[in-house]
């Protein structure tokens, strides 16, 4: 599960030219749902959206990345978007890794189910799933920031050339006896 999470002093979702959600102060999350994305995909990417510490102390505006959306009792306008997990290797984008529009409207309503119940549900906004809809939204910095339920990082630093021992951080590795390693890049369980 993919999720791309904005910063939004306001946002609102328009179909057919009627308002169908609007929030004030809080988060834009648009969320893309990948074809093997299950429910503990869904459960670390809530955890994340509602843990990111992207706002500024109540208390004191100048010191930044202390507070997290519930810290201000912001609001949250999600909306699903499959075009996250495309390809984009071609000029055509190509969306066999993004889950078929039936499963992903369940998967993607439990996403907002377990939001719910994990946080306010009053302050929970959605668009309107499969629909065209006209985003508008006033990104507060600007402050957008990439998730991904399944973590992928660089391993292996070794000064700034990305090159280095991975098998030390990759699952089953161990240290290697002879040659380079195999990768700088790996994929983290």
């Amino acid at each position: 599960m993919r999720a791309v999470i904005q910063r939004v002093s306001s946002a609102s979702v328009t179909v057919d030219d009627e308002v169908v959600s609007k929030i004030s102060r809080g988060l834009m999350v648009l969320v893309g749902i990948g074809s093997d994305d299950t429910a503990s995909d869904v459960s670390s990417t809530i955890k994340k959206i509602l843990g990111l510490r992207v706002f500024s102390d109540p208390t004191d505006p100048k010191k930044m990345w202390k507070a997290s959306v519930k810290d201000i009792e912001g609001e949250i306008l999600c909306v699903s978007q499959f075009t996250l997990l495309a390809n984009t290797t071609k000029d055509k984008p190509d969306f066999h890794l993004a889950m078929s529009a039936d499963p992903a409207r369940e998967l993607y309503g439990a996403f907002l189910d377990m939001l719910r119940e994990a946080y306010v549900p009053e302050r929970i906004k959605d668009g309107k799933f499969g629909a065209m809809m006209n985003v508008s939204l006033t990104n507060d910095g600007p402050v957008t920031f990439t998730i991904d339920s399944r973590k992928y990082q660089y391993v292996g630093h070794s000064g700034g050339n990305g090159v280095g021992n991975v098998n030390a951080n990759v699952k089953g590795g161990g240290k290697s006896k002879k040659g380079p390693a195999p990768s700088t890049v790996a994929e983290t369980p």
